[in-house]
């Protein structure tokens, strides 16, 4: 293994269309490698070419878990590793919403008012940004806030939650704003308690039909023992900003260095130990003015790591209020720019827990 180190892909490595060519659903990539020089070096049964000290062969991937095998025929020594392919993940994109519960609050103050749940004028703003320009949208819910908390939201407009499902998601998030990093050291039990707290509340009120594979944990910081709970109950892809090299908060789950790293390269990554996949936001909304976003958007061309293959565009609910006090009175007209910066750029309107299997 000592004479065999695998440049690209790596070990956990989800493979997409813009890693290859694409024929007939089958992605054709280069895979690399180093191994010791006039070796004959061979990968997935195809002969290695050296190119400046490193091995490279066309490999072909049709299934979404594959292994790739090298083989040094001149030793005998041989290595593996497992990597996905996503036909669906390059050249997709959602809105994601952090910290939502005043929204449902609102709801359950108007019970008698309101007709639909869409009288609720964020929930309405959200509904005219799908209708515009097709955006899926995904909501990670907080279970309580003051006064108020999910087991007290009527239930009588489930139809129209199932009814919305095709655009509209949501998913566990945190048991509350507060405390700041609240599974940051949270063992299996206190995330997987919370978890179903929320999850039995989406049900009784919004049904099955809104609920999917993905979430983004709140603050973004869990033990390996909290990510597993949220695997267990369900949320095997697991959203963050994977901050590294920086002194901004990592946001990175309980990922190393070199981990971190990866999926900030790549965007996408698949703890193979864990059976988890991390997704990295390329952008958090509220924290770029709106003259500020589509340069930093558009600046991922010049980056090493490129433009995002999948664009998670992440925003937290808080700041739509005027009631708030670091209230963005344009709010809307940031999310805005940032859907009809993908749309301009060809992104296509797709729930992450569609694309990352």
């Amino acid at each position: 293994m000592k004479n065999i180190e695998f440049i690209s892909p790596i070990e956990g490595d989800m493979l997409h269309g813009w890693d290859g060519q694409v024929v007939e659903g089958v992605l054709q990539t280069t895979v690399k490698v180093k191994a010791p020089l006039q070796h004959f070096i061979v990968i997935n049964g195809v002969e290695a070419q050296e190119r400046e000290g490193v091995f490279e062969a066309l490999v072909t991937f049709s299934e979404y878990q594959n292994t790739v095998e090298v083989k040094n025929m001149t030793t005998g020594e041989s290595a593996q590793i497992k990597v996905f392919w996503l036909p669906n993940f390059a050249g997709n994109y959602r809105l994601s919403i952090d910290d939502n519960i005043w929204f449902l609050r609102d709801i359950h103050q108007n019970d008698a008012n309101y007709t639909s749940i869409f009288d609720n004028s964020y929930l309405g703003f959200l509904k005219q940004v799908h209708d515009e320009y097709g955006t899926k949208i995904h909501l990670n819910l907080f279970y309580e806030t003051d006064g108020f908390n999910l087991s007290q939201l009527t239930d009588r407009f489930k139809p129209e939650w199932t009814a919305n499902a095709d655009w509209l998601r949501l998913s566990f998030h945190a048991r509350g704003e507060f405390p700041d990093m609240p599974y940051r050291t949270a063992g299996y039990q206190q995330v997987a308690d919370d978890c179903e707290m929320v999850k039995n509340e989406i049900r009784r009120f919004a049904g099955e039909a809104v609920m999917g594979p993905v979430t983004t944990l709140h603050w973004g910081e869990a033990t390996v023992e909290g990510s597993r709970a949220l695997r267990d109950a369900g949320y095997v892809g697991q959203l963050g900003y994977f901050n590294v090299d920086d002194d901004l908060p990592p946001v990175s789950y309980y990922l190393t260095v070199e981990q971190r790293r990866q999926v900030k390269k790549r965007f996408v990554w698949h703890d193979t130990q864990e059976d988890i996949t991390f997704v990295r936001s390329s952008i958090v909304i509220d924290k770029k003015e709106l003259p500020e976003i589509v340069p930093h958007l558009d600046n991922y061309a010049n980056l090493p790591s490129g433009q995002p293959p999948y664009v998670d565009f992440l925003v937290h609910e808080q700041y739509y209020y005027p009631f708030y006090e670091v209230y963005q009175p344009d709010f809307r007209d940031r999310i805005v720019a940032c859907v009809r910066w993908a749309t301009e750029k060809g992104y296509q309107p797709a729930f992450l827990g569609d694309c990352i299997f």
